[in-house]
């Protein structure tokens, strides 16, 4: 099953789009319904919580007054951290269940307010962020919700900011206008990316790259969309297992093609394939075909590895799993350590590319084109790094 993580700030809209995503045949786990569930009268949660805050957060019913709880918590980090405590563990082991009894081919979406204020983002395959401007946001909360401005406003600054969402977004939608324009939004992604993505994991295949050769302009946000994609494969291993982002995606300033490439190091190729599993389950399934256990070195030199792609059909992804102090994992870190710290061999490259890209119209000529470049290119960052001293970073 293909496990989404939902967030957004309030009055952005996150409600709207979980309840599309239910029209489409999404399974949907509400955390604030659940949080409510943990705490309904006669739970031992709500019995610690009167333990923790006394007995006036209770209604003369005997139900929780959140009302009166949340004007104790409201800037208190300390009671926001002891409610936290009580509520967060029982909310994740209801949701373990829901998912649990969820169908193995299901599109299941926790809507969860406080996803990046958590950490949780990694312990899903993908993460959908709801946006909408600030002035839109206060609006819809006093109109909605009966706030003033101000109280609008105090609520919006408690949560993260735009900026952290984003960063922690493999998916924002916009939600500033009509709903019938956010529900297109969602009717797209629904339809072209989280069901292939759950027939991919499923069915533990590639997502299909496109053959096409396209040399993109750099794009400031790929150092953000690999440490997203790095948290949830070490989120899914044991720990010591380092992941590093690679190849041109990983040199500020450099053309490339669209693919976030990374590697993760072991210390055998016997445990990459015993992790193999894991990583085709976080989203990461091993490739087949052409591209299985080996790629080239410098001329004569074969140098083993095992590569996993994405399954997400909307983000292509290589995966090199690699023998830590190994050549082919010392010669991707020096290139591309190399490339960052020496401009003109970042633009040397970036005009290489332009010229090769000219020449060839698919990914494997491309690929053959680029490799004497390569033999020259390494013999001068090993220069480099003999004269830097540079060492690895992992």
């Amino acid at each position: 099953m293909l496990k989404v993580g939902l967030t957004g700030g309030i009055g952005a809209g996150k409600s709207s789009v979980a309840r599309r995503l239910a029209e489409r045949g999404a399974v949907i786990i509400d955390a604030d319904a659940l949080a409510r569930e943990v705490v309904a009268p006669g739970t031992d949660g709500l019995a610690e919580i009167v333990t923790a805050f006394g007995a006036g957060v209770l209604t003369a019913g005997g139900e929780l007054d959140r009302p009166a709880l949340a004007a104790q918590v409201f800037g208190d980090d300390q009671a926001r951290r002891r409610l936290e405590k009580i509520i967060h563990p029982r909310v994740r082991a209801r949701t373990a269940e829901l998912v649990a009894g969820a169908p193995a081919e299901a599109v299941v979406v926790n809507d969860v307010p406080l996803l990046v204020e958590t950490g949780l983002a990694p312990s899903y395959h993908l993460v959908i962020v709801v946006e909408a401007g600030r002035e839109v946001r206060v609006r819809r909360l006093v109109e909605s919700r009966g706030m003033t401005a101000e109280q609008a406003g105090a609520r919006i600054a408690a949560q993260a900011d735009d900026t952290a969402r984003r960063r922690a977004a493999d998916v924002v939608l916009t939600n500033d206008g009509p709903l019938d324009e956010l529900n297109a939004q969602v009717d797209r992604l629904y339809a072209t990316r989280l069901r292939p993505y759950e027939e991919n994991l499923r069915l533990r295949a590639s997502a299909r790259p496109d053959r096409r050769l396209h040399i993109a302009d750099p794009d400031p946000t790929w150092p953000d969309q690999a440490a997203r994609l790095i948290a949830r494969i070490e989120h899914a291993l044991p720990a010591g297992h380092p992941v590093s982002h690679i190849g041109s995606t990983a040199v500020p300033g450099l053309p490339a093609k669209d693919v976030i490439d990374l590697m993760l190091a072991v210390r055998t190729l016997d445990e990459a394939d015993v992790l193999a599993d894991r990583l085709a389950a976080a989203g990461f399934p091993k490739r087949s075909g052409e591209w299985v256990d080996n790629a080239r070195g410098m001329p004569g030199e074969t140098w083993p590895k095992r590569l996993h792609g994405g399954a997400d059909p909307g983000r292509t992804v290589n995966l090199h799993v690699r023998v830590t102090g190994s050549p082919g994992w010392r010669f991707a870190l020096l290139m591309r350590d190399h490339l960052r710290a020496v401009p003109e061999a970042r633009d040397g490259y970036a005009a290489a590319k332009a010229r090769w890209s000219a020449e060839h119209h698919d990914r494997y000529t491309y690929a053959e084109a680029k490799e004497p470049w390569f033999d020259e290119e390494a013999r001068a960052a090993d220069d480099w790094a003999e004269s830097t001293g540079w060492q690895p970073d992992c």
